[in-house]
C-alpha cells in the first residue's frame, strides 16, 4: 500500500476514540501537574474594629471623639452659645379697637352695574320664529246613536227584491237595551217567506225574537220576472237573506200604582 492511499483512507472508529481518549489523559495529567496541593491560610485582617466597655465617662475618653473640634459637641467651646437656647413665649395678637363698618349709601347700589351697562351696548339679538303647526286632529268615526224607533232591513241577495208589506214595529219595553234579531230566510219566486231561522244569540228578549219570527213568516217580496225554469224547487228558484230587526227600547211600566195617602187638615 503507497502512502497516497493510506492518506486517502477515511480513520476508523476505534481510531477516533484512541485519539479523544490520549487528549482527555493529556488534560488531566496538567491539571495534576500544575495544581498546588497545600492547603490555603486564611488572611489576617490588618486593622478591625474593637469594642472597649468602660465603667464611666471620663475627660480623657471625650478627648478621643473625633467628631469633638469637626461637628457641634456639647463638650465644644461653642457649647455654651448654641445649647442654651431662651424659650419664647408665644403671645397672641389681640385686637382692642372696637368694630366700625362702613357706611353704604342705599342711592348707590347698582351705580357699578348701571355704569357697565351704560357704557357697554349690545346688539339685539333676534329668535328665528317659525308658524305654530296647524294641528290636524284625525276625523273621529261616528258615535253610535241608538234608533228613535224600531226598523227593519233587508240585507243579503233578498236585498235586491223590494217588500210589498213592510210591518209597522213598535218601541220595545225592556230594563236594558236590546241588541238586534236576526232571522234568516228564504224567499221563493212568488215572494213568500220559507224556513225563517234565528241567529244566536238573539235579541236578549224571548219575547222580542218569537216577534221577529212571526212577523218574518208574514212578510211578502216581489215575484221574480223570470222564474228558473231548470229548478227542482216545485216552488221555484229561492233567494236567501236575512231580515235584521233593530229594537227601540222603552223604560218598563211601573209594577205597583202610585200610593195616595190622604192628608187630613187640622
Amino acid at each position: 500500500m503507497t502512502a497516497a492511499q493510506s492518506e486517502a483512507r477515511p480513520w476508523s472508529r476505534r481510531r477516533w476514540w484512541t485519539v479523544i481518549l490520549l487528549v482527555f489523559a493529556l488534560h488531566v495529567g496538567l491539571i495534576f501537574a500544575f495544581s498546588e496541593r497545600k492547603p490555603g491560610a486564611p488572611r489576617q485582617p490588618v486593622q478591625v474594629a474593637r469594642l472597649r466597655l468602660v465603667a464611666e465617662r471620663g475627660e480623657l475618653l471625650a478627648l478621643g471623639d473625633p467628631t469633638l473640634f469637626a461637628l457641634p459637641h456639647p463638650r465644644g467651646f461653642a457649647a455654651s452659645a448654641w445649647l442654651p437656647v431662651p424659650r419664647v413665649a408665644f403671645a397672641p395678637f389681640k385686637w382692642t379697637e372696637s368694630p366700625r363698618f362702613l357706611t353704604l349709601p342705599a342711592e348707590q347700589l347698582g351705580a357699578t352695574f348701571l355704569q357697565f351697562m351704560q357704557t357697554n351696548t349690545f346688539a339685539p339679538f333676534e329668535m328665528e320664529t317659525m308658524p305654530a303647526p296647524e294641528v290636524i286632529l284625525p276625523e273621529s268615526p261616528p258615535l253610535f246613536t241608538p234608533p228613535t224607533k224600531s226598523e227593519l232591513s233587508v240585507r243579503g241577495d233578498l236585498a235586491q227584491r223590494r217588500l210589498l208589506n213592510p210591518p209597522e214595529l213598535a218601541s220595545w219595553p225592556a230594563a236594558d237595551l236590546l241588541t238586534n234579531s236576526v232571522v234568516r230566510v228564504q224567499v221563493d219566486a212568488a215572494g213568500h217567506v220559507f224556513s225563517p231561522t234565528l241567529v244566536p244569540p238573539g235579541s236578549g228578549s224571548r219575547t222580542a225574537d218569537r216577534r221577529a219570527l212571526e212577523l218574518a213568516r208574514a212578510l211578502r217580496f216581489t215575484p221574480q220576472s223570470q222564474p228558473s225554469l231548470l229548478s227542482a224547487d216545485p216552488q221555484g228558484s229561492l233567494t236567501s237573506g236575512a231580515l235584521v230587526f233593530e229594537w227601540h227600547t222603552v223604560p218598563l211600566p211601573p209594577t205597583n200604582p202610585p200610593v195616595i195617602v190622604p192628608v187630613i187638615a187640622p
